[in-house]
C-alpha cells in the first residue's frame, strides 16, 4: 500500500440507498498545507445550517489525525442536526480509527496530518443504525481509497463511456 501523506490526497465513496444513503467527500493532508487551512477556515467561520464539528469517539475523545466533519446539506431541524452529530460522528470517528488502526493512516503519521470529511444527510433519513453503518463503510472506503491512489487514472478513463451516475 503507497502512502502519499507529503500532499493531500482526497478520496470519495456512496453506501446505501435510500434516505440513510451515505455519501463522503475527504480530504487528508499535512499540518501547514492547504488541509490544515481549510480545516482552521471552517471550524472558525461556521454559516447558518452548516456547523462543522470535530470526529470525537466519546465526549472529549477526538481523533488522531484530527477529523473535522461538515455537512453537504443544510441542517434545518434539531432532529437532523441529532444525525449528524450522533450517528454520523461516531461512525466517522470509528472510520478514521480503524483506518489508524489498519495501517491506511500510518500510526507515526496520525498527529501531522488532518482530515476534513464532507457528509451528507438526507433531511428525511431516520435509521441511526443505518446512518451509522452507511457513514461508517463509506468514510472508511473513502479513505482506503484515498490512501492507496484508488481510482487511477486508467481506471477512470477504462470506466468512463460506460459509466451510470445513480442520482444523473
Amino acid at each position: 500500500m503507497s502512502h502519499h501523506f507529503e500532499k493531500t490526497l482526497v478520496g470519495e465513496a456512496l453506501v446505501g440507498q435510500g434516505p440513510e444513503v451515505a455519501h463522503i467527500d475527504l480530504v487528508i493532508g499535512p499540518k501547514g498545507g492547504a488541509v490544515e487551512k481549510a480545516f482552521v477556515d471552517a471550524l472558525s467561520t461556521p454559516a447558518k445550517g452548516h456547523t462543522p464539528l470535530l470526529a470525537v469517539l466519546e465526549p472529549n475523545l477526538p481523533t488522531k489525525p484530527a477529523t473535522l466533519m461538515v455537512n453537504k446539506v443544510t441542517i434545518k431541524n434539531a432532529a437532523q442536526a441529532l444525525l449528524m452529530y450522533g450517528p454520523a460522528q461516531a461512525a466517522v470517528a470509528k472510520a478514521v480509527m480503524d483506518c489508524v488502526e489498519e495501517g491506511f493512516i500510518p500510526k507515526e503519521m496520525a498527529e501531522d496530518l488532518m482530515i476534513i470529511v464532507s457528509v451528507f444527510i438526507e433531511w428525511d433519513a431516520h435509521d441511526k443504525a443505518k446512518i451509522y453503518e452507511n457513514n461508517y463503510k463509506a468514510t472508511k472506503f473513502a479513505i482506503e481509497r484515498a490512501a492507496s491512489g484508488k481510482p487511477t487514472v486508467e481506471e477512470v478513463l477504462e470506466k468512463k463511456d460506460s459509466a451510470r451516475h445513480p442520482f444523473a
